[in-house]
């Protein structure tokens, strides 16, 4: 897929190095100002003595860019950033298009953010991994909203239970679009089959934020029960993954 006008296989990036700047950038060799590298200093010793709660997500955000942009004051973009994407989880996940279309993105940042996304899911993910589910639930909706719940388009993911509960693969069955995505029970009984689990917990986002299912999921989740219980597959439960709060199909009566 093409971003911005490149050609597919060319990075939607600037050349290493140039990154926009709402600010003038420091000439090469120009010390840095006091007053920003005094900035940077609080923030760090902030940091470093409460740790991440106590500070808003704008200024959690300022920290991730003090090494990608390090001669620039940061905080503009910080805030520019939180007030496009709405959080810093929105940020994190928003897609390289939507990023690229903020003023002083470059590649350093994106490279920033996406480390950072991908260390907070791999960290989740491990939570949960080979794990117990049962007795693992919070850390499975944990990790649930890391992965899925700041994402722009849907996405349906499905988790393999082996007889014992325990997570033994994790894996993204279909993508789509702000308010649909496409998902064929034949295809999640059949990965089922090939992994030989023997349940399945699925799990789907509303990036609308509301978790409310519509009357198409919960048709789609009876069609994946009934392909499920005719081949010995328990379903545990569907998750619906909003922005704040998810909704169980099994608390809800629903499966």
């Amino acid at each position: 897929m093409s971003a911005r006008g490149f050609s597919d296989g060319q990075l939607p990036f600037p050349a290493l190095g140039d990154e926009a700047a709402p600010v003038a950038a420091l000439a090469p060799g120009a010390r840095v100002p006091s007053y920003m590298a005094d900035h940077r200093k609080r923030l760090r010793e902030r940091f470093m003595a409460g740790g991440g709660g106590p500070m808003p997500d704008y200024e959690l955000l300022e920290l991730l860019l003090f090494r990608a942009i390090p001669r620039q004051d940061v905080k503009p973009l910080a805030r520019r950033l939180i007030d496009t994407f709405g959080s810093l989880g929105g940020v994190l996940a928003a897609p390289l298009p939507r990023l690229l279309e903020v003023e002083g993105i470059g590649e350093a940042v994106l490279c920033e953010l996406k480390v950072v996304e991908a260390a907070a899911h791999r960290m989740a993910r491990a939570k949960v991994l080979q794990r117990h589910v049962i007795s693992s639930w919070q850390q499975v909706l944990d990790y649930c909203h890391t992965t899925m719940a700041h994402r722009e388009t849907e996405q349906f993911r499905i988790l393999f239970l082996d007889r014992k509960n325990v997570l033994i693969a994790d894996e993204e069955q279909a993508r789509g679009t702000i308010d649909h995505v496409p998902v064929y029970p034949r295809e999640v009984v059949k990965r089922a089959l090939e992994l030989n689990a023997s349940a399945l917990i699925l799990v789907h986002n509303h990036p609308s934020g509301d978790p409310t299912p519509s009357e198409t999921d919960i048709q789609m989740t009876a069609s994946i029960a009934r392909a499920a219980e005719a081949l010995g597959l328990t379903i545990h439960d569907h998750l619906v993954i909003g922005r704040e709060k998810e909704l169980s199909f099994r608390a809800e009566g629903l499966l």
